[in-house]
This record gives C-alpha cells, structure tokens and sequence, in this order.
C-alpha cells in the first residue's frame, strides 16, 4: 500500500486552521484495513489526523515519522520521551522530529498505552519465534518480518535501511519490572481501542501491522488495523497536547514557524 495523501489544495497549504476537529464518520476522507502482517506508507498533509483502530485485539502497528518535505527531519524518540517526562506515548503527547518539531500529536487515545521503545520484529526474530515456511505452506498472503517491511516502504520514497530509526509500537504496552527487564502486557489491548495521529506537519507515515518483538504468542497470527483520515486541523491554543508541557507548546511553535 502506497497513497500519496493530498487533502489540501495548493493554495491552502500555507493556511491550516489552529483547531482540532473530533472524529465523526460523516467527516472521513478515506478508509481502509490493513490486514495484519502487511506494510503501507502515505503522505499526509498538515491538519490531517489518522485514527488507528485495533479490530481484532491483536494489532501491533510499528510506525516511522518523516517530515514529507525533508526527509532529512524525522521521529527523534530520545527527544519525545525526554521533553515529556515519559516512557511511554498516549492522549496529550506529541511526537518530535530531531528538529525539535512537532511531527505529529495524539489528541485522542482510548488504548492508554503505546510503545516507543522495543523496536520492530525483525528477520531473526521472526524466524526464531515463528520458524520458516513457504506461501504454499502457510497459505498466508503475508509472512514478512517488520524492518523489511519498512525498508521496502522507504525505497517508494527514496529512502532506505539507513533510515529506519526508533520506531513507535502502537496497541502495544510493555512495562520494566524491579530489575529493569521488559515485560509485554497480552491484557492491554481490546477491540475497537483506538488511537488519533494528527498531523502538525506534512508527514510521510511509514506503517507494518506485525507482531511486536515481545509478543509472546507462539504463533504467527497478526491482527488487523483500520486506518480513516479526516480533516481536523492543527492544535489550537487550549490544545490538550500543547499544553501537557512547556516543552510541548514551545516544540507546536518552531513547528508554527516553518510554516510561516
């Protein structure tokens, strides 16, 4: 899957509304599942938000954060974390660029929960935890681990495996114990949990819905995400994700300003 995501004209790329329109199905651009265990990657524009809804209660969905007009600017996860006093992402947060923009926000979340420090399942992950078999075995259209799935994503845009930083790992919660070794919680995710990305740039979005690298299910079996879009605009003044922090309403101005 991969969608050049253009809901603004030309002319009013420069001009985004400073407010944040709630989700209702009549106001939805698009639509689409993504069945578990593929990979997409799509353009959205400035004032845009994608609501990722867990269908099943077994989606993981490993995404990658691009600033669409420089590539060069992407998802900084030591920064999101560090500026918000957190260790993990949900309502208020926002995510960062390593120019200390604001990517993208979360203004609505009813999963609580999202990993941003565990990485993407990869080649041998994949191969330990749920061993090797053909198309003609498995009769399954996608049996691809998750970084091959983003790098195959970022040559559309051309990019590549350089390119692959810190991922966030929606739906997913995974929690330190005493002795600061990682846990992942099965419990946390249900049906119909959902989370909005509103886009405060125009951001090329890169996204697998595999398993997570800590998901103890002994068999391949990866859950569906729908993905809708709608037009809601950029955080306004009383934002809840510009005002969680200081930080947070100093990172939506350098954002502002790009813009100018």
């Amino acid at each position: 899957m991969q969608i050049c995501f253009d809901t603004l004209s030309p002319l009013a790329r420069a001009a985004v509304p400073s407010s944040s329109t709630p989700f209702t199905p009549d106001l939805v651009l698009w639509q689409e599942n993504m069945p578990g265990g593929a990979h997409g990657s799509l353009r959205v524009n400035r004032g845009t938000t994608l609501r990722l809804t867990c269908l099943d209660g077994r989606a993981n969905v490993s995404a990658l954060f691009f600033n669409a007009d420089e590539k060069t600017e992407r998802y900084n996860m030591p920064d999101t974390l560090k500026a918000q006093h957190t260790a993990h992402l949900t309502r208020g947060h926002a995510l960062y660029s390593d120019m200390g923009r604001v990517l993208v926000s979360i203004p609505e979340d009813s999963c609580g929960w999202h990993d941003p420090l565990c990485g993407v399942l990869d080649a041998e992950r994949l191969a330990a935890k749920y061993g090797q078999a053909r198309y003609q075995q498995l009769r399954n259209g996608m049996f691809r681990n998750g970084l091959d799935g983003f790098v195959v994503e970022l040559g559309k845009w051309g990019l590549g495996r350089r390119d692959v930083v810190a991922n966030v790992n929606f739906f997913s919660k995974v929690v330190a114990d005493a002795d600061g070794s990682l846990h992942f919680d099965s419990r946390h995710r249900q049906p119909g949990q959902f989370v909005d990305l509103r886009c405060e740039m125009n951001v090329l979005v890169v996204l697998c819905a595999t398993p997570h690298p800590f998901d103890p299910a002994p068999v391949w079996n990866p859950g569906a995400v729908q993905i809708s879009a709608w037009r809601s605009g950029t955080a306004g003044a009383d934002d809840v994700c510009r005002r969680a922090c200081a930080e947070n309403d100093r990172g939506f101005i350098n954002t502002e300003r790009w813009f100018l």
